[in-house]
């Protein structure tokens, strides 16, 4: 079982870009999914989860307002649009599968994937 995180790169302050998180193995269609977010000397930091239907999405405070969680289970893929990405927002991010507790505790997500950095600068 793999989650395998893709679409980061290097983008200017303002721009957008989309993530997606690929999970392989099996299905996680009935699992809430989270994205966090780890930059350079920094802890893991929550910035969405949404539950298996789609139907509920939870932000950190620093993307609401600029980052949307969304779901296909049928490719059981979970994506992160980015916009209006700030110099802040650059991390390496990656997204998991929720297994019970907080939803903005990642101690309470598991199989873990590689990551996929973002870089906002000019």
């Amino acid at each position: 079982v793999q989650l395998q995180a893709s679409g980061g790169g290097l983008v200017q302050p303002g721009g957008s870009l989309r993530l997606s998180c690929e999970a392989s193995g099996r299905t996680f269609s009935s699992y809430t999914m989270g994205w966090f977010r780890q930059a350079l000397g920094k802890e893991r930091e929550f910035v969405a989860a949404i539950n298996w239907s789609g139907g509920r999405t939870y932000y950190g405070d620093s993307v609401k307002g600029r980052f949307t969680i969304s779901r296909d289970s049928a490719k059981n893929t979970v994506y992160l649009q980015m916009n209006l990405l700030k110099p802040e927002d650059t991390a390496v991010y990656h997204c998991a599968v929720h297994m019970g507790g907080s939803f903005f505790n990642p101690s309470s997500y598991d199989r873990w994937g590689q990551g996929t950095l973002v870089t906002v600068s000019s």
